[in-house]
């Protein structure tokens, strides 16, 4: 396979991983509604080791796992997973959705800047380019959506006297710290192990992580009051969050540098924000397709090749 083809389809992985992303953000409001969110996550956790367990085993070719790689799967679960829910759930509850909505715009810039002091990734103008179209085409759907499209929209009221929106909005930009450390620790990772072991292993921490909260809020929920429907969507969220847009995103990052990868999380809010106009009959004004036009000539800008000039100046 060429070089062109293994970047295109190294591209293909992470928008295919974010769009997935947003599309089950936006249908996993009646799960929302149904389970709390620490049980919600126990569960998705649960469900996707089952479905990886046959992903645990060591390929023969891989090698031994060294202790530094041990500790980057733990942290990419603990930060990328556990407290990135955190943050979000509790910064959410204390801040405005737009707030949060414009907080989170920086996660492509972010990433970036941290490929570049923990990578060494050098930059070009037109990938910080990119991401700036990125990040304004972002802040463009949450100003004009008026709604985070992300994980932790529970239906928590906001609580947002002065105090509490200033921790509420420290903690939404730990939650884009911890997005950009998944990010960056997740090329790290792609080096040393498959997609696949990279998935089911960080998704197993995840689960031993949320297990304490979520068999905490087990023992006094009533499972009986679930409906059917709400479990088959509890299964297609599990396996998409935890299995296919990790295995995804792992894919494309292998072939492509973290500071590009980062501009490709503008396909969630646009993907949320399509899947809620074609199948829960939102409303999609003139202004946020334009604002999805400027997220996406971020992406162009990022990804196209670089032109070479040759010894003739051409």
């Amino acid at each position: 396979m060429s070089l062109a083809s293994r970047k295109a389809t190294a591209y293909s992985c992470l928008a295919l991983s974010m769009a997935l992303v947003g599309c089950y953000v936006a249908l996993s409001k009646p799960l929302v509604a149904a389970l709390p969110v620490f049980l919600l996550a126990w569960l998705r956790f649960g469900i996707g080791a089952l479905a990886m367990a046959h992903w645990l085993k060591k390929p023969a070719d891989e090698p031994r796992m060294t202790g530094q790689t041990k500790q980057l799967v733990f942290l990419e679960s603990l930060l990328g997973n556990f407290l990135f829910s955190i943050c979000m759930l509790y910064g959410v509850s204390m801040t405005s959705a737009v707030s949060a909505g414009v907080i989170m715009a920086a996660i492509p810039a972010v990433v970036a800047l941290m490929s570049w002091l923990f990578l060494r990734e050098a930059i070009s103008l037109r990938v910080w380019l990119g991401v700036a179209c990125a990040a304004l085409g972002i802040s463009l759907v949450t100003l004009l959506k008026q709604e985070l499209l992300v994980h932790a929209t529970q239906g928590l009221q906001a609580n947002l006297a002065p105090k509490n929106v200033l921790l509420g909005n420290f903690l939404v930009f730990g939650a884009v710290l911890c997005e950009a450390a998944y990010a960056v620790i997740g090329k790290k990772l792609t080096g040393q192990l498959g997609p696949k072991r990279i998935a089911s292993l960080i998704n197993l921490w995840g689960f031993v992580l949320m297990t304490p909260f979520g068999v905490y809020v087990a023992l006094d929920f009533s499972f009986a009051s679930v409906a059917p429907g709400t479990w088959l969507l509890l299964v297609f969220y599990a396996l998409a969050a935890s299995v296919w847009t990790v295995w995804l995103w792992m894919t494309g990052l292998h072939g492509v540098p973290a500071s590009q990868a980062g501009v490709f999380t503008v396909m969630l809010p646009i993907a949320a924000a399509l899947t809620g106009w074609l199948v829960l009959g939102e409303q999609m004004s003139l202004l946020q397709l334009l604002a999805f036009g400027i997220a996406l000539l971020g992406v162009v800008l990022a990804t196209l090749p670089e032109r070479r000039i040759d010894a003739h100046g051409k």
